[in-house]
């Protein structure tokens, strides 16, 4: 099974010029969807890790499934004002603007090691701020895992730079 047959590009969405990556249809084919769970898991499947920490929105998919076929616990990074208080808060440079995330305070412990998921990697910034808001909140960092990079846009490479692990079940 090709997955990328259920990961149609989207041209000029959210706004003009961008090639939106759509993980719809493979979600609602439950074959695909298996399929990339067990190719998710896979990537990190000999690493040590506690706690899987998917982005807001669709890291939350992809994370709450991960954390269910592996036992481990599930937390949200969310976008602003969306967890209620107390909640920890980093800001980062989008390419149209900037944005933040929040992380609730308590449900991180300092050993804790954490595995970020989310949905595609582009330019890399979302991760990054994903693992400063984790660090901030006492927790070590172990990987970062998405379905989809975007290769062309060196998002895996500005993680490298950051030391921040990273894999990915398809590149494009």
């Amino acid at each position: 099974m090709n997955l990328l047959d259920y990961i149609p590009i989207v041209q000029d969405f959210p706004k003009p010029g961008v090639g939106f990556r759509d993980v719809s249809p493979l979600l609602a084919n439950p074959a695909a969807f298996s399929v990339a769970l067990d190719l998710l898991n896979d990537q990190f499947a000999q690493s040590d890790y506690d706690v899987i920490a998917g982005i807001d929105s669709r890291g939350f998919i992809f994370g709450t499934a991960l954390a269910r076929l592996t036992g481990k616990p599930f937390v949200m990074i969310r976008k602003a004002n969306k967890l209620p208080p107390e909640t920890l808060r980093v800001s980062y440079e989008l390419e149209y603007g900037s944005d933040h995330l929040e992380i609730r305070k308590g449900l991180l412990q300092p050993t804790d090691r954490v595995l970020i998921v989310d949905d595609v990697l582009a330019t890399g910034g979302t991760l990054l701020a994903s693992k400063q808001l984790i660090e901030m909140a006492g927790a070590r960092v172990c990987g970062a895992l998405t379905l989809l990079e975007i290769a062309f846009l060196g998002g895996s490479k500005k993680l490298a730079q950051q030391n921040l692990l990273f894999r990915a079940a398809l590149s494009v």
